[in-house]
């Protein structure tokens, strides 16, 4: 089936750059299975922030660092956020669902998953099915679930992919053996993939692989060996979620021995291997590292090409930038990578949305494109928007690679700037604050992405004119693990900083209010003025109004003032003609809201 999508036409591509996999929510990692990361409703402007909630209640820091990768928020079609917790200082874990609106408490759920053994602290993140049911991991490589998350209550339970009899009959050995250790992935018809560790034997001699639980149920597994025809594969690698083709007929994912190994295809159903391919450094064409400590999941693009972070080898020999591989969905043919491949998963942009592209691919990707200073990089950190199929030389390593449609820094420096006289000699540009993100919100209805930086705040890049449009600060700022950022069917923009959950949007509409509202003015002729006394409040509070009259003799006293305030509304018809006049007050907040306040 041809994927292209030109100008002027329609295709199965402009469709799966456009549709969100289920309408108006964000059901997984990376907004869908294919980790597409496109935004299911305009994004609000990032005026403020709605609410916020912890998504660790202990969190370990090292320093002033905080090394650990967070699940992502789920949110359903009714705006329901469903939020994975760390409730424990080395584990415990459970899912909260809050009101989008105002982020009140609907529920609550623990989960007794236990974390394989890693350094960084690896990803609890469950997913939700078309059918609105909610997986989440559970010990002993089983799932929970839970139906009708927009309800305070719903039917709930566990699966088990080996069968649940048999997790029933040994739940010790499971337990302590057995580990879910990538984000789950749900399929358009409900079908949920995992990788999972085993760390010790088990009744049924389970070994590292990758699950499936369907819809109906019913479990199968393969082992990562089986999967890629080689006996040194002892993992799939923490926080690598599965990810679907654009037909969900073939899953995509990496299994490694601790450090090398492959990219894999695999019947969706059967879990049956298709197509394997050793992940190699572009520049030296030695074995690629996979890292526990990554986040990186492949992309599926609309025409079916798969893209997959790694790092490089030798380590720091791309300033620790690692590579982004790009093969053809049979993974039988290496295409060109991009330059930065280290936690991160790529976010797919419509061609469309940059206007002042002219290439000839249909999408472009986003990245991290980090500099990183300690690996002997320059410090100038950016983000990127990549084209998949022109190139460009790579100015670190002089490997062909992704050609950079629009880069732009982050705006916070790092550390002490350059002397004047320094700069202007080698015109080195300054080093400022990572971006941190592993997956980035991509959002075609305002030409924008959605990322946030170890500065603690949150930007929204405006592609149309390559500029950081608008800016929110979220906390002081630290360095950390990479987190995600996403939209919800609202559009409110979700992001995660310190262990900390912020929802984020436009300021919420004023509401004026006057007592009261209307006023009498009877004035008798040669008698004093007629005054009254107006309240104006608001909600908000704390809005500066102001207050109009018309018709001669009508006044207000004073004309102005921030809610809430009185002012004197004044009758003095001198020179008037005795009869009926048609007057009015209106009240204005700063945004063109008004009120009118009735006279008679």
């Amino acid at each position: 089936m041809d994927l292209v999508f030109r100008k002027g036409g329609f295709s199965l591509a402009a469709a799966f750059l456009t549709a969100p996999l289920f309408a108006q929510s964000w059901p997984s990692f990376a907004g869908n299975s294919h980790h597409t990361a496109l935004a299911p409703a305009a994004s609000q402007s990032l005026t403020q922030i709605h609410w916020q909630t912890p998504v660790d209640l202990q969190p370990q820091y090292s320093g002033n660092e905080l090394l650990i990768h967070y699940g992502s928020p789920l949110i359903t079609a009714a705006n329901t956020v469903l939020v994975p917790v760390k409730t424990g200082a080395a584990g415990g874990f459970r899912v909260d669902a809050h009101s989008g609106i105002d982020g009140s408490l609907l529920w609550s759920l623990s989960s007794d998953y236990q974390l394989p053994p890693s350094n960084w602290t690896p990803e609890f993140s469950p997913v939700l099915t078309p059918a609105q049911r909610l997986y989440y991991p559970a010990a002993g490589g089983t799932v929970g679930y839970r139906d009708l998350p927009d309800s305070g209550t719903g039917a709930s339970g566990r699966m088990a992919f080996y069968g649940l009899t048999n997790h029933n009959a040994s739940p010790e050995a499971y337990n302590d053996g057995v580990m879910v250790n990538t984000p789950l992935t749900s399929s358009p018809s409900g079908d949920i993939y995992f990788g999972f560790l085993v760390t010790g034997s088990t009744p049924l001699g389970l070994t590292s692989g990758i699950a499936r639980i369907g819809a109906d149920g019913n479990g199968n597994w393969v082992a990562v060996t089986t999967a890629s025809s080689d006996a040194s594969m002892t993992q799939v690698p923490h926080n690598c979620a599965p990810t679907l083709s654009g037909d969900s007929r073939t899953v995509y994912i990496a299994v490694s021995d601790g450090s090398a190994g492959y990219l894999v295809a695999l019947d969706s159903v059967t879990l049956q291997p298709k197509a394997r391919v050793r992940l190699q450094d572009p520049e030296s064409q030695s074995d690629a590292i996979l890292s526990n400590d990554a986040s990186a999941s492949p992309t599926v693009g609309p025409d079916g090409d798969v893209f997959y972070g790694v790092l490089e080898n030798p380590p720091g020999q791309n300033h620790e930038r690692g590579w982004l591989l790009h093969f053809d969905s049979s993974l039988g043919q290496p295409k060109l990578p991009g330059a930065f491949g280290w936690d991160d998963t790529a976010s797919v942009v419509p061609a469309s949305m940059v206007p002042s592209y002219w290439g000839g691919s249909s999408y472009l990707l986003m990245t991290k494109y980090n500099d990183y200073i300690e690996a002997g990089g320059s410090g100038y950190n950016r983000v990127a928007v990549l084209d998949p199929n022109r190139g460009e030389t790579d100015p670190v390593t002089g490997t062909p690679v992704m050609n950079e449609v629009l880069t732009i820094a982050g705006q916070t420096p790092d550390g002490a700037p350059p002397a004047v006289k320094e700069w202007c000699i080698n015109s080195a540009p300054p080093a400022v604050k990572e971006w941190c993100i592993n997956s980035a919100v991509v959002d075609p209805a305002t030409g924008s992405i959605l990322a946030g930086s170890e500065d603690g705040k949150l930007y929204r890049w405006n592609l149309a004119g390559n500029t950081l449009s608008q800016v929110l600060v979220l906390t002081p700022g630290l360095g950390e693990a990479y987190t995600p950022t996403l939209v919800g069917p609202d559009g409110t923009v979700y992001a995660i900083n310190n262990a900390t959950l912020f929802a984020v949007g436009a300021a919420p509409p004023v509401t004026l209010n006057a007592t009261p509202e209307a006023l009498s003015l009877s004035y008798t002729i040669g008698g004093p003025p007629v005054t009254r006394s107006l309240t104006i409040t608001s909600n908000p509070s704390g809005v500066a109004v102001t207050v109009a009259t018309t018709c001669p003799g009508l006044s207000a006293t004073p004309v102005g003032g921030v809610t809430p305030f009185t002012t004197t509304i004044t009758f003095q018809p001198a020179g008037l003609s005795p009869g009926r006049y048609t007057c009015s007050i209106t009240v204005t907040d700063p945004t063109g809201n008004s009120m009118a306040v009735g006279v008679r």
